[in-house]
């Protein structure tokens, strides 16, 4: 799939989502919640204009960031490698973000359910699909697990992303039992295993560029 198509299709998620927001507008208390706790309940809100706009901007700082990206990497021709993976890791991204704003205008208009329970499923789904990406990564300086050595190695980098993808799906799997467990339990469980994750794939980098 050409990018301009898939930026197309990213731009019409945001504009339906703008549309959305714009025809619920009026009918949206003054001050709306836009952050919750572990357990699921309230604990940020925010004035309505800005409730509205805040997930619509930053999936236009997506869009941006995606188009841009390519262009400033000092190993910019490594992306003709993966592009079509970079180009479905942004769509997915613009996706998910669309899903929580979906949620948000839904609980901001009276709909009631938990929001760490609703939004749990499509973060083990994110993961899940990530994680699978990760191998067909190629070394940039923008997107993947990037440390230190992995961006100075080939070698370091394409194994290090083959961890990841282990650890990434298995960290879905647990996103995904967190949403069967209580609230206040869940986020944490959630939360736990893609910490985790993250620290032994940067450990792991550093062990293999040690290596001889």
């Amino acid at each position: 799939m050409q990018p301009r198509f898939v930026g197309t299709f990213m731009v019409v998620i945001l504009l339906a989502c703008v549309a959305t927001g714009a025809f619920v507008y009026p009918t949206l208390p003054a001050t709306v919640a836009l952050h919750w706790g572990a357990g699921g309940q309230v604990n940020g809100t925010m004035s309505k204009l800005w409730g509205v706009a805040l997930l619509p901007l930053i999936m236009l700082a997506c869009i941006v960031l995606w188009a841009v990206l390519p262009q400033l990497d000092p190993v910019a021709p490594n992306f003709t490698l993966f592009r079509y993976v970079y180009d479905f890791i942004f769509f997915l991204l613009v996706a998910f973000f669309a899903y929580v704003y979906a949620l948000t205008l839904l609980t901001n208009l009276g709909v009631h359910f938990n929001m760490t329970t609703a939004l749990l499923p499509a973060l083990a789904a994110l993961v899940a699909i990530l994680g699978a990406l990760l191998p067909s990564l190629k070394r940039n300086w923008f997107i993947g697990i990037r440390t230190p050595w992995t961006l100075s190695s080939d070698r370091v980098w394409d194994k290090t992303h083959r961890l990841g993808r282990v650890l990434f799906e298995v960290s879905a799997v647990c996103i995904l039992a967190a949403a069967c467990t209580p609230p206040p339990l869940a986020l944490w469980l959630a939360l736990l295993p893609l910490l985790a994750a993250t620290l032994i794939c940067v450990v792991y980098s550093y062990v293999v560029f040690r290596e001889n």
